[in-house]
């Protein structure tokens, strides 16, 4: 399930995933579901990877 080229993300969002889905996989939940919900629950909260140009959305 797990897409994409996660290089357009910065270190921050690259370690919350990895805490996050930590975190699942204590849970029990399965390692390719747990990095799918890791980069969603990224991608939720910060919006994505980096943005360029003046039409980011501010938070």
């Amino acid at each position: 399930m797990s897409q994409g080229d996660k290089s357009s993300y910065t270190d921050k969002q690259k370690r919350q995933a990895e805490h996050i889905e930590a975190g699942y996989e204590k849970k029990g939940v399965g390692t390719k579901t747990a990095e799918a919900r890791a980069w969603a629950t990224v991608n939720k909260l910060t919006g994505g990877g980096k943005k360029s140009g003046s039409g980011r959305k501010l938070k």
